[in-house]
Parts: structure tokens; C-alpha cells; sequence
């Protein structure tokens, strides 16, 4: 018995041991270039173009950051990404807590058709719509424009789901005490509903910041002068031509394109981790 104990003690820590070490393995291969670029937008040209590469620059010096905000209007490519990341998620965690409790929580017909509909869009690539939805942008007239960068990403079909799920576990005896106090469906959802949807908010913001904040292909197409390029833009167009080997500068610019990322997902970890817990998204 005692000898059958211990190969099972030993069997565990033999698992443990290999379960750590390929967590390590992962962490090393998804963090270790985030690490690279931090360290090497410290460094000279010259080093970071040393074969074979190092981690450790050598000689540390701040020019790279200095030459960005020189040589590009680095603070309007900042305030372009900040202000549509920041709408489109101010309307995200809107529009979707509001579609998601009308679909979690009244009743009236074709609900379930139109949570269907959701379903589909979620099957739907966004490359298909890609081209309907410029033009119908040209076509309104907001082709470089703030309005045509934000309008079209106000709400998803990945955020109505996600909300609708969070919803369906908040109790309907909740919502019927504050019908029978006499309370309107808008003030329900404002004082009663939204509160308790931290976690699931925190989550779709964090979610939606960094898709907003990360795309590039739309500002690139939509964005038509330069007092509109978002930082993903202009990072991409200052690489080709004379600059395209200037690699300092590009990461540099990397460097503070990934920060307000980092920021927003380390106010919110808490929130977000308990958000993908308890919506079923595992």
C-alpha cells in the first residue's frame, strides 16, 4: 500500500513537473518577442542589426523614442487610435449590454430569430463585408473621417452574444421586483442590471479596445490624408520607402502602439478573468 502511495506521489509531482515546464516553454514563446522589442528600442542601429541578435543592448539610449516624435506627429497618430479605440468601445459596451439584455431578459416575438441572426453574423468572416461596407460609408460621405473609423464597429455580434450570455445568469426575480416597484425597463437596465455586469463589461472592453486599437486594414482604406492615420497607419507607411530600414524607429513606435494595451488589460485583469469565467467562453 505504502509503495503503491508513493508511485502515485511520485507519478503527480512527475506530471506537475512537466505541466511547469511546458507552461514556461509557452510563456518564453509568446513573451519573449515583446521582451526582444522592448530591449532593442533601447539600443543603437547599429546593435540592433548585430548578427547573431542579442537581448542586452550594450549601450542604452532613448534616440529611437526621440526620432519618433520628431521626425512623425507622433501625439496626433496617438490621439487618432485613442479617441476611435476609446468611442468604439464606449459604444460597444453599450449597444451590446443593451441588444444583449433585450435578448436575455424581455420577451416579445421573433426573439429567437433574431438571436439566430446573431449566431450567423458570428459565422459571417469580416473580410465578406468588407467591401459593402466602405461603400456604404462612400457613400454617406464619411470616407476620412472620424464618424466613418468609429460608426461602423459601434456593436458587434461577438459582443451581443457575450452579454446576452452573461445576462442569462443574472435572476429574473431581480428584474421582476423592479417591474413591480414600478421601475421602466431603461432605469432596470441602468440601476439594476448594469451594475452586476462588471465582469462581462470589463471584458468586452478589454476585447474591443485592442481590436479597435490593433486594426489596420479599415483606417488604411477609410483614412485618406494624414491628420487621420491611426498609430497602426502611419508606423506602416513610415516603413517603406527611405525609412523602411530604420528600424529603431519601428520599434520604438511598436513599443508605444503595445503600452495602452498592457495598461488597459492590467486596470481590468481582475474583471476580465471572472468575465471569461462565469460567460462560458472557456
Amino acid at each position: 500500500m505504502a509503495t503503491k502511495d508513493t508511485a502515485l506521489r511520485t507519478r503527480d509531482r512527475v506530471a506537475k513537473t512537466v505541466l511547469y515546464v511546458v507552461l514556461v516553454l509557452g510563456l518564453l514563446a509568446v513573451a519573449g518577442p515583446f521582451v526582444w522589442m522592448a530591449l532593442s528600442s533601447l539600443k543603437p542601429e547599429r546593435e540592433i542589426r548585430d548578427v547573431p541578435p542579442t537581448w542586452w543592448p550594450e549601450t542604452v539610449t532613448l534616440d529611437n523614442f526621440r526620432g519618433l516624435f520628431s521626425r512623425l506627429d507622433f501625439p496626433l497618430y496617438f490621439f487618432n487610435s485613442a479617441l476611435v479605440a476609446t468611442l468604439v468601445m464606449v459604444g460597444n459596451l453599450l449597444f451590446c449590454s443593451l441588444v444583449g439584455y433585450a435578448l436575455a431578459k424581455l420577451r416579445y416575438p421573433g426573439k429567437r430569430a433574431l438571436f439566430l441572426a446573431v449566431l450567423g453574423m458570428l459565422m459571417v468572416p469580416g473580410m465578406v463585408t468588407f467591401v459593402p461596407q466602405f461603400v456604404l460609408v462612400s457613400n454617406m460621405g464619411l470616407t476620412n473621417t472620424y464618424a466613418g473609423l468609429i460608426l461602423p464597429f459601434l456593436v458587434g455580434p461577438f459582443g451581443v452574444f457575450l452579454m446576452r450570455q452573461f445576462l442569462q445568469s443574472i435572476p429574473d426575480e431581480l428584474i421582476e421586483a423592479a417591474r413591480v416597484d414600478g421601475a421602466g425597463e431603461f432605469r432596470i437596465f441602468w440601476r439594476v442590471v448594469l451594475p452586476l455586469c462588471r465582469p462581462a463589461l470589463a471584458t468586452l472592453g478589454i476585447l474591443t479596445f485592442l481590436a479597435s486599437w490593433n486594426n489596420f486594414l479599415w483606417p488604411l482604406v477609410v483614412a485618406t490624408t494624414e491628420d487621420k492615420y491611426t498609430l497602426p497607419v502611419a508606423l506602416a507607411l513610415y516603413s517603406v520607402g527611405e525609412n523602411e530600414r530604420n528600424y529603431g524607429l519601428l520599434l520604438a513606435g511598436a513599443v508605444v502602439v503595445v503600452l495602452p494595451v498592457l495598461l488597459v488589460f492590467l486596470l481590468l485583469q481582475r474583471h476580465f478573468l471572472r468575465g471569461i469565467a462565469t460567460t462560458g467562453i472557456k
